[in-house]
């Protein structure tokens, strides 16, 4: 053991003075997660939509249609940019992309509420944006709708009914509806802690299949498995040991910008959180090691760990949910550490779940970080065999 401890610490100690000399692992480790951080805390810090620009096409221009109008621009997705007077001109700002929304309020419109007949708004929404459509459309409806309530209960009053037994007769049935774990539907409690952890990965895979493919490019393990006594699992051990400290600060600082910075509330287990980070790591770790010994070559793992990086966060679920998807696809988002980190943090952060209840993320990833140990015959081969040293 002692053997094996000091082999270890050589082997470490010639990662460190590669990572001096070569400023690629300052760019991977330190400064590009960092900045993405950063960006993505920058991008989403206002957190909630607010003030999508919308046209107002006005054909009545008579108090009450001027009072609804007021109503829609007052709610806090809704901001009427552009008055217009033809719906040509409404139509050819919506394609320039410059609204997201037209609303029409029709002629005779004061007429026919002050003559108890029915008449109508009509709103036309993009739809490109699924987010920004529910968004308008809830606001808009809800401000229309509060309108009319209004128009109904002056009339009610007015024929000798109480407010509350108008109200009654308005709305029999009230709905009350209880947003549990993002009541202001804030999009940074939902997509900071995605986005980070996402980038965290990407860089974790990037890192360690340079370190290990750096190796192999250059013809250079030889020396590093020599540097390690020839145990090759301690060689492996020291060269991971630096890079998964540094991987494992920028986690910390990952934390500490989502729930700090960003303000996401953390309601469940940090202990459970911290574990989680830390097989998250392991486990994208354990799959670049899982391309390098596949392919002993240092360009092609980096391309398939892109690719399989990219791909985890389309079948994560946090886009389109698991449970909606055929039944197939749900079974591959399973072979996607970062779908059950994502299901680890949405139950530790924002819904404050049961440590009983994530104990089986956490044995998922735990799975993942066996790979290495499946392919070490392979690993041992590549890293001793001069035949896959100095390919591209």
């Amino acid at each position: 053991m002692a053997g094996f401890l000091h082999n270890m610490r050589a082997a470490a100690g010639r990662e460190i003075g590669r990572m001096r000399r070569m400023p690629i692992y300052f760019a991977l480790l330190v400064l590009l997660p960092l900045l993405s951080f950063g960006f993505f805390a920058a991008l989403l810090g206002r957190g909630v939509a607010r003030d999508i620009p919308v046209a107002l096409f006005d054909e009545d221009r008579t108090p009450l249609s001027r009072t609804v109008a007021r109503m829609i621009d007052d709610t806090p997705t809704v901001r009427i940019a552009y008055d217009v007077q033809q719906m040509d001109e409404a139509e050819r700002l919506m394609r320039e992309g410059k609204i997201a929304a037209i609303v029409q309020i029709p002629d005779f419109f004061e007429k026919n509420i002050l003559s108890n007949r029915q008449t109508r708004i009509e709103s036309y929404i993009a739809g490109t944006n699924i987010s920004v459509n529910g968004l308008l459309s809830k606001d808009i409806q809800t401000a229309v709708t509060t309108f009319s309530a209004g128009i109904q209960l002056q009339l009610l009053t007015k024929q000798g009914l109480t407010e509350r037994q108008a109200m009654a007769q308005l709305m029999p049935v009230r709905f009350d509806k209880h947003v549990l774990f993002n009541p202001y539907v804030n999009y940074a409690y939902y997509l900071t802690p995605s986005f980070l952890p996402m980038m965290l990965m990407i860089f974790t895979v990037m890192a360690t299949v340079f370190a290990l493919g750096a190796e192999l490019k250059n013809g250079t393990s030889g020396e590093w498995i020599a540097t390690a006594g020839g145990s090759v699992t301690a060689a492996f051990a020291g060269k991971l040991l630096p890079v998964t400290a540094l991987l494992l600060l920028q986690a910390l600082a990952m934390g500490w910008i989502v729930v700090g910075l960003v303000g996401v509330p953390l309601n469940g287990s940090f202990g459970l959180l911290l574990a989680g980070t830390v097989l998250f790591v392991a486990a994208y770790q354990s799959i670049a090691l899982l391309f390098v010994a596949l392919v002993a070559n240092m360009r092609l793992a980096l391309s398939l760990g892109g690719g399989y990086s990219v791909l985890a966060f389309t079948f994560s679920g946090l886009t389109f949910p698991v449970m909606a998807m055929w039944e197939p696809v749900q079974w591959l988002s399973r072979l996607f550490p970062f779908t059950y980190y994502t299901d680890l943090v949405v139950d530790q952060m924002l819904r404050g779940a049961p440590v009983a209840a994530s104990l089986p993320d956490l044995g998922w990833m735990g799975l993942f970080v066996v790979l290495p140990l499946l392919a070490l015959p392979r690993l041992k081969r590549v890293a001793t065999d001069p035949t896959f040293w100095g390919r591209l």
